[in-house]
Parts: C-alpha cells; sequence; structure tokens
C-alpha cells in the first residue's frame, strides 16, 4: 500500500515535523512525502521525499502554488503543518477537494471556534463543561472587572506556541500586564491559574471524517523542566495547593502517556459535541476531580511522534481508514509509558546567496 501525501511546514520544531516522523513509523502503508517549507533552511527538507519552497500562507499566491505542487507530484493528501497554513487551507477547502485531494481537517466551524479563544469558552460554557474563570480584555476598564488571581493573560487569536503569555499574581501585575498586551493585540483573554504543574494533560481525541469517535489518548506532561516550560515564577500567592511555581507549559510536551480515562472521556464528549472529524487536541488541567479545559487546537498535535510510537498513530489511521478501507476497532489498545524529548542536530549544504 502506497500513498503520496504532501505536508506544509516542515521546518524544525513544529507539527510539520510530527507529522513526518508519524508517516515514518507506519507499519501498513509506504508514504512518499512532499514537504513544503517557507524556506529552504528547513530541517525538514532532509526528512522527506520532495521538498518545495512555498510562499507564506497569506501571500495570494499559496493556494495556486500548493495545488500545482499537488498536481506534478500526484498527491492524494495535504496535511498542513502550520496553524496559518491551517486557516488558509481550510478557507480553501472545497477548491483543494475539487482537485480530488483528501483534506483530513476539521469543518470550518470547528476552526471558527477553537482558533479563538474567546469562542472556544463560550462553547464549553454553553454546553455545560468546565474551564477556568475567563474574561475577555478589550480595554483597560476589563481589566478591573477580573475578580480572580493568579491570572493566566494570553491573545484571544493566535499566540501558537504560548507567545505572549503571562502569569499575574496582584493586582497591580494584572494591570501592567494587561496594558502591555493591549498594546499589541486588540483583545486578549484573562484566565484563572488553576491546579498544579503535574495535573496538566494534553489529550488528543480522533474521530472520524464522519464525526464517529475513534479512540482517545493522554499524556500527563512534564512541563518543570527547561523544554516543558513557557514561563515559571516563584508561587507569591499565600496559596500553597498551587505548589512551589506557577508554571505554563510550552509548545513541547512530554511526560507520561496512556488512557487516563478519567480526563480523556470528559474530553471525548466535548469533541463530539464540537463535531469534530479527524484529530483534535485539548489542553487541560485535571484539578479536585474536574477536568478543566482551557484550550482546544482543531488540529493534529505537536505530540503527534509520542503518540505513535506508542501504537496510536493518528495520521496513518485516517489514511488507512479512508483509502484501504480499514476497520478501525473504537478504544483500541495501545501502550503506555513515559516518553522524553531532546533536541537533535542536522546539517544542510551551505545556501547560496
Amino acid at each position: 500500500m502506497k500513498v503520496t501525501v504532501l505536508i506544509t511546514g516542515i521546518g524544525g520544531g513544529g507539527l510539520g515535523e510530527q507529522l513526518i516522523k508519524a508517516f515514518r513509523l507506519s507499519k501498513e502503508v509506504k508514504y512518499e512525502i512532499v514537504g513544503t517549507d517557507t524556506s529552504e533552511i528547513s530541517k525538514g527538507f532532509t526528512e522527506v521525499d520532495k521538498a518545495f519552497v512555498v510562499p507564506l500562507a497569506n501571500a495570494t499566491g499559496y493556494i495556486d502554488t500548493l495545488l500545482d505542487i499537488c498536481r506534478a507530484n500526484k498527491v492524494q493528501a495535504i496535511f498542513p503543518g502550520s496553524e496559518p497554513e491551517l486557516k488558509v487551507v481550510g478557507r480553501n477547502a472545497a477548491r483543494i477537494k475539487a482537485e480530488g485531494i483528501f483534506l483530513p481537517i476539521n469543518p470550518q466551524e470547528v476552526l471558527d471556534i477553537c482558533f479563538d479563544k474567546v469562542k472556544t469558552v463560550e462553547f464549553l460554557a454553553e454546553n455545560g463543561f468546565a474551564f477556568p474563570k475567563s474574561g475577555k480584555i478589550n480595554n483597560p476598564s476589563d481589566l478591573k472587572n477580573i475578580d480572580f488571581l493568579p491570572a493566566v493573560l494570553k491573545p484571544s487569536v493566535g499566540g501558537s506556541g504560548s507567545a505572549n503569555i503571562m502569569i499575574a499574581q496582584t493586582k497591580e501585575e494584572l494591570m501592567m500586564f494587561g496594558t502591555y498586551l493591549l498594546n499589541i493585540y486588540d483583545e486578549f483573554i484573562a484566565q484563572e491559574y488553576i491546579g498544579r504543574a503535574g495535573d496538566e494533560y494534553t489529550v488528543g481525541v480522533l474521530c472520524s471524517m464522519e464525526g464517529a469517535l475513534i479512540n482517545s489518548i493522554a499524556i500527563n506532561r512534564f512541563i518543570s523542566s527547561g523544554l516543558g516550560a513557557k514561563a515559571k515564577v516563584k508561587n507569591r500567592t499565600n496559596n500553597n495547593e498551587f505548589g512551589d511555581f506557577l508554571l505554563i507549559s510550552s509548545g513541547i510536551s512530554q511526560g507520561r502517556i496512556g488512557r487516563f480515562s478519567h480526563v480523556t472521556e470528559a474530553c471525548e464528549k466535548i469533541a463530539l459535541k464540537l463535531g469534530a472529524r479527524s484529530a483534535i487536541n485539548l489542553q487541560c488541567r485535571y484539578w479536585k476531580n474536574q477536568v478543566y479545559v482551557f484550550e482546544i487546537n482543531p488540529r493534529f498535535s505537536g505530540t503527534t511522534s509520542l503518540r505513535a510510537l506508542v501504537g496510536y498513530n493518528e495520521p496513518d489511521i485516517i489514511i488507512r481508514q479512508n483509502f484501504f478501507g480499514a476497520t478501525i476497532v473504537p478504544h483500541f489498545v495501545y501502550e503506555e509509558g513515559i516518553i522524553l524529548r531532546g533536541l537533535s542536530e542536522v546539517k544542510l549544504p551551505a545556501p547560496v546567496f
């Protein structure tokens, strides 16, 4: 069995790289991988069968270039490897599918909800799911209405990889950090800091393209290390429940991987209510016997290859199910354990400028 897939955004450290690793771990399908990036200085170019430089996702000719590459290389499926590209591909899904290309992404309404953290909170609230206390901030006066501390401040839209995220422990910090963010963004969100660092999970829920639940998996994240922590500040709240430090996780996950049914079952319900197709990823903390979701990523995860290592290979499952009619048993068994991550290096030929 052979399938040609195109993966965008294959520069090192991102989702594109994770998708490459997962496809290479397939035991049943041979994948020819066509990779794209916005620069020829890309680690991913050493890991694919064919590589192409493409414009930025917001460029006028981006989709045209992508489709030209697909036609020339008989690409059968596209897997966006970055959020900017996923957004553009999603808006042009009909055009791409009209070319006979399989596009395993979530519906546009799911993308619209999940790419906006305020809309995500509204969805969770309307459907009775737990989430941290939250407030939308459009101007300095909104900060005065925040009645919870510590508070996590972050952009409502964008801000992937935990960019421009801050922890305010006092009213003074709330006003100072909030004013700073309002100079960058028209809007951001404040959310109550909940639980301890060891209570954080990244949860993957996989659904068929028809919306039927296939399976779920979780990683109980190690976020105290240098790779795992985006922000780390000493706890000055006098509340020992939070631990010695308040931490915000980075986009690099590692930790205990397994079913963790006390977390995954709640996330399955959210994914189904949302109308997920293909893969979806939820960030949450389990605190006082409750799952508090604070972010939903409507895409394959930055832990895709970690999951594949234990027999939970999401992109491969979606291909086998839709190209070869494979029967995927719901809640199939996979391994559990601990997966740690590090850094790797690659030498590229010297570019000609």
